[in-house]
């Protein structure tokens, strides 16, 4: 990873300029630093890494506007953006991945369409966490959960524990969470959330037990490890829906099969986000959803190498980079 110079672009039709003033580092951005790849998607040349951004509009009608980014752009006229799932669109470019460079930078362009106006309440680092906001949305949504449920998270990571958040809006009467990390699992517990210690799945016993024997009515692995997975087949009651979010480092996702299939479960693979930011903003904004409780570590942009090393240890929860200091 390196720093360097580069001249302040100039907006395209439909762009604006963008000043960054702060980033998340992401789950997926350490797969890139640590394995130059995302599963078959693989580095062929340089990359500007970061898609979790808030920014200033510096031209145009909007100028000085604050803006969450969505690092999505869509066609919009592929079969799967009309049908309503522009998360699955065939031409998707998305902000640092593959050829698209991404927000870890002072200044960039991007479309208008793409850009959120933010509340004078959220700060730029709650509008940097709304796209992970957006993802747990999406993964909920998925869950399809109803009020009374019992939810299983298995990776308490900030989306796990967004994703506790939103489960316990929409009136789970239990929330069970798992992790490896002990500070992880002490803010899971102050969402609510009944944890065990994860143990190589070792911990699905304990989980099927604190159930009564019944299970989970929806399992969220968050974890991108196999056995929590694992865990989440197991602990699944029968008919139960899975929904799996991690991103494995190996591109290789497994488990038992047998125990699914005599439950019959519902296992749903969640890719990204699709149509959350609204819903995230107005979440944020009557404070029905904690952002700033995740941010635990801050760093200048020339210090992007020291924030990737301590996020990939897994110290705290999310890191933010502030390129303006």
């Amino acid at each position: 990873m390196r720093l360097h110079d580069e001249p302040i672009p100039t907006p395209g039709t439909g762009e604006a300029l963008l000043r960054v003033t702060a980033i998340g580092v992401c789950g997926s951005d350490l797969h890139w630093f640590a394995e130059a790849g995302i599963g078959d998607a693989r580095l062929a040349a340089p990359l500007v890494l970061g898609h979790e951004s808030a920014g200033v509009i510096e031209d145009g009608a909007r100028r000085g506007e604050r803006v969450a980014i969505d690092p999505a752009i869509p066609c919009q006229v592929c079969e799967f953006c009309l049908e309503g799932n522009p998360n699955l669109c065939v031409a998707l470019r998305f902000a640092g991945h593959g050829g698209e460079d991404g927000t870890m930078r002072e200044f960039m362009t991007w479309p208008t369409r793409c850009l959120h106006p933010l509340p004078d309440t959220l700060s730029d680092a709650d509008g940097a966490l709304l796209e992970p906001l957006g993802v747990a949305l999406h993964a909920i949504d998925l869950g399809q959960l109803k009020a009374g449920m019992t939810v299983g998270v298995f990776g308490c990571g900030p989306i796990g524990i967004l994703i506790l958040q939103l489960a316990r809006l929409m009136g789970a009467v239990t929330l069970i969470a798992t992790d490896r990390l002990p500070h992880r699992l002490e803010a899971a517990r102050a969402f609510g959330a009944i944890t065990f210690q994860a143990t190589d799945g070792e911990e699905a016993a304990q989980v099927w037990a604190s159930t009564g024997k019944r299970g989970v009515d929806v399992a969220f692995e968050a974890a991108g490890e196999n056995h929590a997975v694992e865990t989440a087949i197991a602990v699944a009651k029968p008919g139960g829906r899975v929904v799996l979010v991690g991103i494995p480092a190996e591109d290789r996702t497994t488990f038992t099969a047998s125990t699914a299939r005599r439950k019959g479960l519902a296992i749903l693979l969640s890719r990204r986000m699709k149509l959350t930011y609204p819903r995230a903003i107005r979440l944020v904004q009557t404070g029905q959803v904690d952002l700033r409780s995740l941010v635990t570590h801050r760093f200048p942009l020339d210090e992007a190498v020291a924030a990737f090393r301590l996020a990939e240890k897994r110290e705290g929860l999310k890191v933010i980079l502030t390129p303006g200091g």
